[in-house]
């Protein structure tokens, strides 16, 4: 590693940047009413006793006058699919709140929806840092929920994983994975399929290093979202997706990071066994109609922010591999959680026609088989 003895601003911010960090929207409410917030991630935790907090605001900054003259702040610490809301509030602009679903806290100052958490503090100094100022607040309040949070480093957004997943969190950790021109030609098919289920949207995942990794999406007449993204990860006991690997991928490559979703994803209020024995009974359902589904309107919401009824069909190769997973997903109303609907049988039909493209034959031993 060469070291610099002299270096300029754009070294040394690259130097900063190595430090990954959590992404944080910093809001407040002037006394005039208006709602302040911009996008931080010089945040970091100074004292559990007194619970105390700082961040950092440049001094050129069209907020700092705001955030200088308040007694209030919330620091709101973004989740892995608040993206447009950190770039939302990262320009600068008099509109940052628009969209932004949010409540007042504190001093009026909003929480933000959706957030992996917040805290709600009062300002107790402030002091000089050469083009910036250092806000230090004592936390009042907190909330926390079970979302992933997103990470910044390098120049772009990142998602947060556990460490001891061991080696799948840098390899796919299964030997046997999609082949480009697999994938190539059931996205090719896509478009009539969506027709043939009944203009649903469909999504097609493989299974990448962090799980299950969407490649290509085919909107229908009646989307879900505008914000449809290829490279998307979903986790594996909340998405349909997620669950078909899980129901027809050998357990020792599901296994690690369905212990992390269940860590993860978990509701206050549920008991850790109950929602063991939920998710696994769910697995066994999708294993034995071939189909997995997610009809839980609180997944549902957590994922697409509407309610939203959703089935995966597995795709098999010639080696009698799962190399994908083809979901459907749609408004409630659209789309009924019966496992044996129009729909849902159509994905399921198109898919073991997928797979004898690939020249799988249905006689064929399945790595689900064995569970």
């Amino acid at each position: 590693m060469p070291i610099l003895d002299s270096f300029d601003k754009r070294q040394l911010r690259n130097v900063f940047g190595t430090f990954t960090t959590g992404v944080t929207i910093v809001t407040t409410r002037t006394a005039d009413g208006k709602a302040h917030g911009v996008t931080a991630n010089s945040f970091s935790s100074v004292s559990l006793d007194p619970p105390l907090v700082l961040w950092c605001q440049a001094l050129t900054s069209r907020s700092h006058a705001a955030f200088n003259g308040v007694d209030h702040f919330v620091v709101n610490i973004l989740a892995d699919d608040q993206i447009h809301v950190s770039n939302q509030f990262a320009k600068s602009h008099d509109e940052k709140f628009v969209g932004i679903e949010h409540q007042d806290g504190l001093g009026g100052a909003p929480v933000i929806s959706g957030s992996a958490a917040h805290l709600e503090c009062v300002k107790v100094a402030s002091y000089p840092a050469g083009d910036h100022v250092v806000f230090v607040g004592r936390v009042e309040r907190v909330g926390h929920s079970s979302r992933r949070p997103l990470a910044f480093g390098g120049g772009r957004y990142m998602s947060t994983y556990a460490h001891d997943l061991g080696p799948v969190s840098t390899q796919i950790g299964w030997d046997k994975p999609a082949r480009a021109q697999d994938v190539k030609r059931v996205a090719a098919e896509m478009p009539a399929i969506c027709e043939a289920v009944g203009q649903h949207t469909l999504c097609l995942s493989v299974w990448g290093n962090h799980g299950p990794t969407v490649v290509s999406w085919e909107p229908s007449e009646h989307p879900i979202s505008d914000n449809l993204r290829v490279g998307l990860v979903y986790g594996v006991t909340i998405s349909a997706a997620g669950r078909a690997f899980a129901a027809f991928l050998p357990s020792d490559v599901t296994r690690s990071f369905i212990e992390e979703d269940l860590r993860v994803f978990r509701r206050p209020e549920e008991d850790e066994a109950e929602q063991r024995a939920a998710f696994e009974a769910d697995v066994a359902a999708a294993h034995e109609h071939g189909i997995a589904r997610v009809v839980d309107p609180a997944l549902a919401m957590r994922l697409h922010k509407i309610p939203t009824n959703a089935f995966a069909a597995p795709i098999f190769d010639a080696r009698g591999v799962m190399v994908m997973t083809l979901a459907i997903l749609s408004q409630v109303d659209r789309l009924a959680p019966d496992w044996h609907g129009a729909a849902p049988q159509a994905l399921l039909q198109a898919c073991r026609a997928l797979s004898r493209q690939l020249g799988h034959q249905e006689s064929q031993p399945t790595p689900g088989d064995s569970k």
